[in-house]
């Protein structure tokens, strides 16, 4: 008998090696190879080059508009924005996340909802069905008589249970926990995630069930297994957030169907996720008015967001002065911190800087530099920041303050919440609410008292 080869496969990029080595050399990946049976790729060529037919084509005008109305509601309203509409028929949807943020909890909330007026398939390869059914009990998901369940990591059998029953929805956790019988390596790695994944895709479109994936992410945080694996679904789900309080958030990272600049809030209870209705009046609650603390006006997605953003500032007790943010990036932070030396008075060379986001947030708007800035400035001086004032704008390498997007939301929520006035950049149009500044010298001369 032939001896079968074998080749060594990347599990971060996919690229194959005829030995094994401790780095790959492509992505530049530390202890990734894997050994996996090589399949036989000429064989396959040469068949594909005689089994080939002319595609049958047509005009763009020809083709029929698909049907909105195949979308089904996930019960929280906004989470259909997210998506686009809500679920569509058809299509493929992966959410990814931390361990413990809440991604089956989600999932079997959205499909007790969907099994009210459609039947809706729940296949777990990592739990049980009494672990399951435990849940389902706490979250009051289990009175449905649409809702199914089975247990499987074998992708072939999802697959064909996809295509052989009238589900409207099969929620599939995880798919790093599948794997096909023909492929000799183990699950979760690139071959198998690829190709199970592959095959619930042609099962999806050929049956027009709609098909949502769990996926794992590595401890740098990107969703586990090949990038191939974002580019075959339809839509990518972030959810982020802290696991152990807090609000978590779900944004699309890619959506075929809507946009991407949508944002879904949710806060854990003993009865599951619930959406957070006035997010703002909750992360400034507990707020106390002291020095280093700025409110900051932000964007989720669409969604206007007031939070509080705490500046701590001490002398430092070694030689190199230690700077800490959480919930903001670091990078940016360091260069804020050389622009207020820079620009200002401000002597900042001997002194630890902590910055932390209230509410476990993650922010990712350019508009938070102002208000780190300010609150830095405010903490190092020992100064409150004058009257009652929301923050933001872009501040740029010159100390000059950059318009944002979305200035008239961020406005209109800082109205709701009973804020007298709004720092941020100089705009086009007359607003009586804004005091416009031009550098970050002047915004800390007049409002840093």
């Amino acid at each position: 008998m032939a001896k079968s080869k074998s080749q060594y496969v990347c599990q971060s990029c996919g690229a194959n090696y005829p030995k094994w080595s401790g780095r790959c050399e492509n992505c530049g990946e530390w202890n990734s190879l894997v050994e996996q049976i090589a399949s036989g790729g000429s064989s396959a060529v040469a068949k594909a080059q005689k089994s080939g037919k002319t595609l049958s084509v047509r005009t763009m005008k020809s083709i029929e508009d698909s049907d909105e109305s195949h979308r089904y509601k996930t019960g929280f309203t906004d989470l259909d924005d997210v998506l686009g509409g809500g679920i569509l028929a058809g299509g493929v949807s992966l959410l990814a996340g931390q361990p413990g943020i809440g991604k089956s909890t989600l999932l079997l909330q959205l499909a007790a909802y969907v099994s009210q007026s459609r039947s809706v398939l729940y296949v777990s390869g990592e739990e049980s069905a009494s672990q399951v059914k435990l849940r389902a009990t706490r979250l009051s998901a289990d009175a449905s008589d649409e809702l199914h369940f089975a247990s499987s990591t074998s992708a072939d059998d999802v697959a064909a249970t996809i295509r052989g029953s009238q589900y409207s929805l099969v929620i599939v956790d995880s798919i790093q926990t599948l794997s096909l019988d023909d492929i000799t390596s183990a699950p979760g790695t690139v071959s198998q995630i690829t190709n199970s994944s592959n095959v619930i895709i042609r099962a999806a479109k050929e049956s027009g069930a709609a098909v949502m994936l769990v996926g794992h992410v590595t401890k740098e945080g990107s969703i586990a297994g090949p990038k191939v694996l974002e580019h075959l679904v339809d839509v990518v789900l972030q959810f982020e957030g802290d696991r152990y309080g807090g609000f978590k958030i779900v944004r699309a990272v890619k959506n075929r169907y809507g946009s991407t600049s949508e944002a879904a809030i949710f806060e854990m209870v003993q009865e599951g996720l619930k959406l957070v209705e006035n997010p703002s009046a909750a992360l400034l609650a507990e707020r106390q008015d002291a020095d280093g603390s700025v409110v900051l006006a932000t964007l989720e997605g669409t969604r206007p967001l007031l939070v509080e953003i705490q500046a701590l500032v001490n002398p430092t007790n070694f030689g190199y002065p230690k700077r800490t943010a959480s919930g903001f990036d670091l990078n940016r932070l360091n260069l804020l911190v050389a622009v207020l030396e820079k620009r200002t008075k401000l002597n900042l060379s001997d002194k630890d800087i902590y910055i932390n986001v209230v509410g476990g947030l993650k922010l990712q708007d350019p508009a938070a530099d102002l208000a780190v800035a300010m609150a830095i400035a405010s903490a190092a001086a020992g100064r409150k920041l004058s009257e009652n004032l929301v923050v933001f704008g872009e501040v740029g390498l010159g100390g000059e303050i950059r318009s944002v997007r979305g200035a008239d939301q961020r406005i209109a929520e800082a109205k709701k919440l009973g804020f007298d006035g709004a720092l941020g950049p100089k705009s086009g149009k007359k607003n009586l609410f804004i005091r416009s500044v031009a550098d970050i010298r002047q915004a800390l001369v007049d409002y840093v008292k």
